[in-house]
């Protein structure tokens, strides 16, 4: 099932549910897509990496948001960040642990041949390919700046 059809069905159950923080944050992806579709020079339809991106981008926005709110004491606001954050990763694959992230970046620095810190941008590179959406991007740049090091 295409994300805009499944986001349009949880949108329907939270509205029946009477759920604001679900709608509002379901609204937001909707509106997302939406904005990507319609983008010149799109054709319409989003392949499922372009999703990804958007939800992952979407995830990263309300993880930085939080920490704002969580340094400047707002518990209201931070609150509502993190309950966002929970429905945006539903529609995210599951994250790799930091065992599994470490096994996957050795994997990735022994294919391409990388030595030392010098090499950081080739595995990076990959890395970040591989990886997308499985691992947020400064988890794996400072897993490989400790593997290269």
């Amino acid at each position: 099932m295409a994300l805009k059809t499944e986001i349009d069905a949880q949108i329907k159950a939270a509205m029946l549910a009477r759920d604001s923080v679900r709608l509002t944050a379901l609204r937001d992806i909707k509106k997302v897509i939406l904005l990507e579709e319609t983008k010149e020079g799109k054709t319409g339809e989003l392949t499922p990496d372009e999703e990804l991106k958007l939800l992952t981008k979407a995830a990263k926005q309300r993880r930085e948001s939080a920490d704002i709110y969580r340094t400047q004491n707002r518990p209201d606001l931070l609150d509502k960040e993190l309950a966002e954050l929970a429905i945006i990763e539903e529609f995210l694959p599951k994250q790799l642990s930091e065992d599994e992230l470490k096994t996957k970046l050795q994997e990735i620095i022994a294919r391409v041949g990388a030595s030392g810190p010098s090499d950081m941008g080739k595995v990076m590179g990959a890395a970040s390919k591989e990886l997308a959406g499985l691992a947020d991007g400064k988890a794996i740049s400072a897993t490989v700046k400790s593997l290269l090091a």
